[in-house]
């Protein structure tokens, strides 16, 4: 299994996302869409659950390795900051967001 981003990075490439699978399925590490409702029906990862960067400040917050993602990175990495934030140092956001999963690792995801 491809390791996970030392502590002081702050983001992790689709491609350690797409190694990482197996543990993601396991439940070894949580994957988050930070992306809004629609967002998500229009697509997603597989494995991921979505926690709306909206609803973050009354979302629980992890207590493990987790990878968040966006669109495009943005909102991800404020996601990321705030979780950190709040005390979880094992936080991590996807460079790039779903675009960058849908143009380097899963062509079957849409863009949009």
């Amino acid at each position: 299994m491809t390791p996970l981003p030392a502590i002081e990075d702050l983001e992790v490439s689709p491609a350690t996302v797409a190694d990482l699978l197996p543990a993601i399925s396991r439940g070894e590490i949580t994957l988050v869409d930070c992306r809004e409702d629609d967002e998500w029906q229009f697509n997603r990862i597989a494995g991921a659950r979505l926690v709306p960067l909206s609803g973050f400040a009354s979302a629980p917050v992890p207590t493990g390795p987790t990878i968040i993602y966006c669109h495009h990175g943005m909102r991800s990495m404020r996601a990321t900051n705030y979780w950190r934030s709040r005390g979880n140092s094992q936080v991590w956001s996807m460079t790039g967001g779903i675009h960058r999963w849908s143009t380097e690792v899963d062509p079957a995801i849409p863009l949009y």
